[in-house]
């Protein structure tokens, strides 16, 4: 009987996955514990593990489709020669793994290359037997490659450095290049980490076609533009930043904070703290802090639009969104009960979840069920700007650079540290004066950091 390999629900939300790679290829033993394939859900990467042993034995969901969750994307059987039966399904015969190569001539050439020596067949193509396991086992096409060996024979360090230079392929991406005989090397990915994906070799493929000469005047070069897909985690950023803007009635607030004292603190605690606790508390730290403490005392802004947008929401726990840059996009790690965490266990859980994000490794839980949402731009030299509220959310504070300036300060001008706040928020969930007196209180917990003791 045939094993059901299906997306599988990673998180209370996950409604549906896409496979972004099947690392085990059909026809492959599988072990228990073995990564199958890897799947985005909302904003994460995640690896889905085999619990059983066996052979992959079809592929019934391929790369880049987004499916249910619990729907069957494989199958697999328990032995090698075990047949499949049902519709869609090859025979185990039909996708077994090939037979072991026969012993090759002396030549150095596959049986279809020693029959295209002899007058006919496949153009010839001569490689030492190394170089042929090595290309089996990367999955090289030798056509592909220039022999650097005695009359311009592939030996295998034509393969490893091929290999090399090449970038991470998808399947299907390796087989349109193949087709339209694209060199790998040259092709930027946009897929997760680089990885070349089909769109990336379809969007070089026509530059590398041959030049049409017409009555022997050659054609002006046209500058081609650089096109990448909209899939994955941009596809996803491009939603919901559309939908937000259509849907919220947006109105931003800004006002400047004399962050003076809170650079103080800052630097105090990293001298008291930073040995002990193994970092020094940053400003996204403090902020968090902050706005936590902001949030438990005006409940309105800890708000968000039921799912029928009929009510309004009032979440009795602040679980705090703080935005990560990472290399695949803008994600949002939630700490959960922020509201009840003091500086250290805050920072700390922060930093888990920023780093599970950087390295693509977030669960589905991390970026879910937020209720107000921090984004800094200030280690850009950003002084200010206008953030888009994070549906269903009520609210999120955009945060600008501290920097020295000239300001009056006890009826004298003095330089001091100035923070630039920007808070967005849903007219249809909070009025302007509301939000206005929330993001009051922000500026007075930043000028008189004290008042969070």
């Amino acid at each position: 009987m045939p094993i059901e390999v299906i997306m599988p629900k990673l998180g209370q939300t996950m409604e549906h996955g896409t496979i972004i790679e099947w690392v085990k290829q059909e026809g492959d033993p599988v072990k228990r514990g073995d990564v199958l394939f890897t799947v985005e859900s909302d904003k994460a990467v995640l690896e889905v593990e085999s619990t059983a042993n066996g052979f992959l034995r079809k592929v019934l969901v391929p790369e880049g489709q987004p499916v249910p969750v619990l729907t069957v994307v494989g199958l697999m059987t328990r032995h090698a020669d075990e047949p499949l039966e049902g519709p869609g399904v090859v025979p185990a015969a039909a996708a077994a793994p090939p037979p072991a190569p026969e012993p090759e001539p002396a030549t150095g050439m596959v049986p279809a290359e020693q029959a295209a020596a002899d007058g006919g067949g496949p153009e010839r193509i001569v490689a030492s037997p190394r170089a042929r396991k090595a290309a089996r086992q990367q999955g090289v096409d030798l056509a592909l490659l220039a022999g650097s060996g005695p009359g311009g024979r592939i030996v295998e360090q034509d393969v490893l450095s091929y290999v090399t230079a090449r970038p991470r392929v998808t399947p299907v991406a390796a087989n349109v290049a193949r087709a339209r005989g694209v060199d790998l090397a040259a092709v930027q990915g946009t897929g997760p980490g680089g990885r070349v994906t089909r769109a990336d070799v379809e969007a070089v493929a026509p530059a590398t076609a041959p030049a049409v000469v017409e009555e022997a005047v050659a054609p002006v070069a046209q500058p081609r533009a650089e096109t990448a897909a909209m899939t994955g985690l941009r596809r996803i950023i491009a939603e919901r930043m559309s939908a937000s803007h259509q849907a919220v009635a947006e109105v931003t607030l800004v006002t400047e904070a004399d962050a003076t004292a809170l650079v103080v603190v800052r630097e105090q605690l990293k001298a008291a703290v930073a040995a002990e606790w193994g970092f020094a508390p940053g400003y996204n730290d403090l902020l968090g802090l902050i706005v936590a403490r902001a949030l438990r005392e005006f409940p309105y802004m800890n708000a968000r639009l039921a799912a029928d947008g009929s009510a309004i929401e009032r979440v009795p726990v602040v679980n705090l969104g703080m935005a990560v840059d990472t290399e695949r996009g803008l994600l949002v790690p939630v700490i959960r009960g922020a509201g009840q965490k003091d500086l250290r266990a805050l920072s700390t859980e922060f930093r888990t979840l920023a780093e599970r994000a950087r390295a693509g490794k977030s669960l589905p839980d991390d970026l879910t069920g937020g209720t107000f949402t921090i984004t800094n731009l200030g280690m850009y030299d950003i002084d200010a700007f206008t953030p888009i509220v994070n549906l269903p959310e009520a609210a999120i504070l955009g945060a600008g650079r501290i920097q020295q300036k000239p300001v009056v300060h006890d009826g004298a001008v003095v330089v001091r540290h100035m923070w630039t706040l920007s808070l967005s928020f849903d007219h249809r969930l909070v009025d302007g004066a509301p939000a206005a007196r929330f993001l009051q209180r922000i500026k007075a917990l930043v000028e008189s950091p004290y008042l969070l003791l």
